[in-house]
Order: structure tokens, then C-alpha cells, then sequence
């Protein structure tokens, strides 16, 4: 194939734009803003999950406190009849030892229930306390994320503005060469990554590797419009004053 060598030297440039797009596109998925994202969000599902588990124990007690609340009044107002019957006076002496023992059992029940009640507040109380750390370490974790967020965004959005000048230079790069080198390019570009590269000090740009001293008298003698391609990777090798030859 036969090419202008200034054409193929805008090979290099060409080359330069896809690199650059490789390099975008790779940062693109490995983007360190947007892993911070998805870890803050993990976190913030994990302490969303934590205040939820405690929002639970805390209804839980409220239902137990309730009850126990219900069960305490109850006894109170038998508690209360039970009195008013004594104060009386009007009762039999049958009837006045069976009140007597049932009072004296309405006060032991009365004592169990308010240590139970007691002990139940002061364990919502702790529970209170968990909730609202927990609330406080997901508000933090949500505004964390928020600035986390606003980076990223402002990562994509630096990355997009590169891209598409990078596009808008390749879009006026390909124009210039000819169907047929464009179409070797592409086609070692997608097998190898590197479409064209610098022959430089009789080593290829593309792959690194030396090439040999007959390789090299081979080349040399090659007419400077004919395209020379590297014998180890395949990659277009552009030749210019350093290229050593």
C-alpha cells in the first residue's frame, strides 16, 4: 500500500486521539467517584437497615409498656374497690378475710408489674438512645453520599466534555487518510489496541520490541510512501528522522 508520508505521519496523531479515548473509557468504568457512590451507598442501605431494626425493638417495648401500663392500672382499681369494700364495714367476717388476702395479693401483683414496667422504660430508654445514634450515623452517611455524588457528576461531566473533544478531533483525523489505511488501521486497532505507532530508534511504538538489524536495512530501503508494518505485533510503524534509519 502506497501513502503519502505526511498522510501517515497524521497516523500518529489519529493514534494519539484513540489512546486518549482508551484511557477515557477505562476511567469511565473504573471511575474512584463513582466507587465512593456505590460504597456510600452500601453503607447507607446498611445503617438505613440498622435504625429500621431499632424503629422494631422500639415498638415492641412501646406494646410491652402498654400492656404492662394497662396491667397496672387494672390491678390499681380492683385495688381501689377492694379498699372501699374494707372501709365499709359492711362485710362478713368470711367475706373480710377473703378481701384481705386478695388485697394483700393485688399489692405483691401491683409490685412485680410496676418492677417489670420499671424495667422495661429504662430499656426503651437505651434503645431511644440507639435509635437516635443510628439516625444520626445515616443523616451523616446520606450527606456524605451527597457530596460524593456531586464529585462523581463532576468527574463524568469532565470526562464527557474530553470525550467529546476527542471525538471531534477524530471525526476531522479519519477524514484524511484513504479508505484502505483506514481500514488496516481499525482492524489492527480493535485486535491489538494500537492501530499505528512511532518506529523509533528500531523499536516499534506500538509493541516495544527491537526490531533486527536485517528487519531494519529491509525497512529502510522501503520507499517512504509504502506502509511498513511492525513483523511482531502488526501495528502500522510511521517513520520519521527518529526513526534511526
Amino acid at each position: 500500500m502506497n501513502v503519502d508520508p505526511t498522510v501517515q505521519s497524521k497516523l500518529l496523531q489519529l493514534a494519539g486521539v484513540d489512546t486518549e479515548l482508551a484511557r477515557l473509557a477505562h476511567r469511565r468504568g473504573a471511575l474512584p467517584e463513582q466507587q465512593e457512590v456505590e460504597r456510600l451507598e452500601a453503607e447507607r442501605v446498611s445503617r438505613k437497615d440498622a435504625a429500621v431494626a431499632v424503629e422494631i425493638v422500639l415498638d415492641d417495648l412501646d406494646r410491652d409498656i402498654k400492656k404492662l401500663e394497662g396491667e397496672v392500672d387494672a390491678v390499681r382499681q380492683r385495688e381501689t374497690r377492694d379498699r372501699k369494700l374494707l372501709e365499709g364495714g359492711t362485710l362478713a367476717p368470711k367475706q373480710l378475710s377473703e378481701l384481705q388476702h386478695e388485697l394483700g395479693s393485688l399489692e405483691r401483683r401491683q409490685s412485680v408489674l410496676e418492677d417489670e414496667l420499671l424495667e422495661v422504660m429504662e430499656r426503651r430508654e437505651a434503645s431511644q438512645a440507639d435509635h437516635d445514634h443510628a439516625g444520626a450515623r445515616l443523616t451523616q452517611v446520606e450527606d456524605e453520599l451527597i457530596d460524593a455524588e456531586r464529585r462523581r457528576d463532576d468527574a463524568v461531566a469532565d470526562l464527557d466534555k474530553t470525550q467529546e473533544r476527542c471525538e471531534t478531533d477524530r471525526a476531522a483525523l479519519v477524514g484524511q487518510f484513504p479508505d484502505e489505511l483506514l481500514a488496516v488501521y481499525e482492524k489492527q486497532r480493535g485486535q491489538r489496541g494500537v492501530g499505528a505507532a512511532l518506529l523509533q530508534a528500531r523499536r516499534c511504538g506500538a509493541c516495544r520490541i527491537e526490531i533486527d538489524r536485517g528487519e531494519i536495512a529491509r525497512i529502510a530501503a522501503t520507499p517512504a510512501d509504502v506502509v511498513v508494518r511492525c513483523p511482531e505485533c502488526g501495528a502500522i510503524m510511521v517513520r520519521t528522522k527518529e526513526s534511526g534509519l
